[in-house]
């Protein structure tokens, strides 16, 4: 991160309780940024209260989805730099009941780029660039792996067709209207402070904590990237900078480690980090669906940007262990 770049920038990050715009916060309140965040309302746990950051920036009451409250927000705080996060995250409640994620995700991300296409077009705030984030998941089912930005967009579950509308309607607004605007394409990013225990890492985390079996619902060999989230922050960053110089406009970048590992594996390293090593993982082999292969080729990032994932598996999952393990206790 480049500090002087941040020093009294004025940012709005969505979805700012979530757990990568939470640390996100986290790395741009250190340097120096004025941050806000817009909730419906606040929950009632949080990495971002845990970490004692929620004192630290402004949190502005309101919807995603309503274009007179965006507007209210871009313009009261004059912001200059948006970190479009806000979403429905959950895989399987999407795809339970997919209208409210349309809702939140293709809707929200619309109203955000239009009003932001508005500010910046009126000189209301001063708005410089937006980092909008989709996922590999928009690139669904593909023959050839890694994914790379040249892979067509075929996420056709509810989840990951709602990130293809995120991510397409953002390339279409830096394209057809100029506005600088780039897109984070980004592996399963795991690490401190996801308090979503229906993903696979915390899930772990938490069974291993109260000595249980950990439980894997697959039967173990989808094969995923896992992404640090310290390394996915630094991705967001730098992409940010590079649009606020005027570089990379309209693109999409992949952000991730390139190393598959499955389910399996991954929940097994978890067992050896958290040194309960006689817990060995449940696998039910009860999900269906899964799409069996997906991980991402970074090279574009590194070229372009200087990125690359810094912390290995065996560190970030160590790291992990030792927060869940304070957090857990503490419960």
């Amino acid at each position: 991160m480049n500090a002087p770049t941040w020093q009294g920038k004025r940012v709005l990050i969505t979805g700012g309780y979530g757990f990568v715009a939470s640390h996100i916060a986290e790395g741009l309140l250190a340097a120096g940024a004025e941050c806000v965040t817009l909730a419906v309302e606040r929950p009632a746990e949080s990495y971002l209260a845990l970490a004692g950051l929620e004192e630290r920036l402004t949190v502005a009451c309101g919807s995603i989805v309503e274009a007179a409250t965006v507007e209210r927000v871009l313009s009261d705080h004059a912001v200059q730099v948006v970190f479009h996060l806000a979403a429905q995250a959950i895989v399987g409640a999407a795809s339970r009941s997919p209208l409210p994620t349309f809702e939140s995700n293709v809707r929200g991300t619309y109203v955000l780029l239009e009003e932001c296409r508005r500010a910046w077009r009126e000189g209301r705030g001063d708005l410089q660039a937006v980092v909008v984030a989709s996922s590999d998941k928009a690139y669904g089912e593909q023959r050839e792996l890694p994914y790379t930005e040249r892979h067509s967009l075929n996420g056709l579950n509810p989840y990951d067709a709602s990130k293809v509308c995120t991510d397409v309607l953002a390339r279409c607004y830096a394209r057809s209207f100029g506005l600088p605007t780039a897109v984070t394409r980004c592996a399963n990013i795991y690490g401190p402070g996801d308090l979503n225990f229906s993903r696979m890492v915390p899930s772990v985390m938490r069974d291993l904590f109260e000595r249980r079996r950990p439980v894997i619902r697959s039967d173990g060999s989808p094969v995923r990237d896992y992404l640090y989230i310290a390394d996915a922050v630094a991705g967001y960053v730098r992409l940010a900078e590079a649009v606020l110089r005027g570089e990379l406009v309209g693109e999409a970048m992949n952000f991730g480690t390139g190393e598959p590992v499955s389910v399996l594996q991954i929940s097994r390293e978890i067992v050896e980090a958290s040194g309960r090593t006689d817990l060995e993982p449940d696998v039910q082999g009860q999900a269906a669906g899964e799409i069996s292969r997906q991980y991402i080729d970074a090279s574009h990032a590194t070229a372009a940007l200087g990125w690359r994932a810094c912390t290995s598996r065996r560190d970030g999952l160590r790291t992990s262990w030792a927060w869940y393990s304070d957090y857990l206790s503490a419960g």
